[in-house]
């Protein structure tokens, strides 16, 4: 998988090959391309990644307490 560094570098390559040539409208054709390749590729970014799994994270030790706290009116309730 591409990372953002390697993406960047070849966004900068591709622009000074393009400066360099008459493709004026080639840049932001391009611009465009990648972006759209990526965005099918449903990437996100390290940070989100993070947040999302600390939210998991966190439901996850809630839907623990409440089994627990289940389990325990169930209990009750059976005496």
């Amino acid at each position: 998988m591409l990372s953002s560094e390697k993406l960047n570098e070849l966004s900068i390559k591709i622009k000074e090959i393009i400066s360099s040539s008459p493709l004026g409208d080639a840049e932001k054709n391009i611009h465009a391309l990648l972006k759209g390749a990526l965005t099918k590729l449903e990437l996100v970014t390290r940070e989100e990644f993070d947040v999302q799994a600390e939210v998991l994270r966190s439901t996850k030790e809630k839907l623990s307490q409440l089994e627990a706290k289940l389990a325990e009116l169930e209990a009750q309730q059976r005496n």
